[in-house]
């Protein structure tokens, strides 16, 4: 809204925000949470590819760092429940 886009844009964001919110229903509830965080994982890595390729600014070594720590969690995260079973 700041760069003069319309209101209309808000409508993809709401439905992808809807659509999550709704896959994440059909998760089992004891593993929502482990789902959730490799969602974070990927939300940070995605937040950064806009960045770079929609705005045209080039992450910084910390983002690439704290991306790279993210997705390291999550994966920690994922890995501890698949060992579980």
């Amino acid at each position: 809204m700041r760069q003069g886009a319309g209101i209309w844009w808000l409508l993809p964001g709401a439905v992808s925000l809807g659509l999550f919110a709704w896959m994440l229903t059909l998760t089992p509830g004891d593993a929502a949470g482990r789902s959730f965080a490799a969602y974070g994982g990927i939300y940070v890595v995605a937040s950064l590819a806009w960045l770079m390729l929609v705005e045209g600014v080039r992450p910084t070594l910390w983002d690439a760092a704290g991306a790279a720590l993210c997705l390291l969690g999550a994966a920690v995260i994922v890995m501890g429940s698949v060992r579980q079973v």
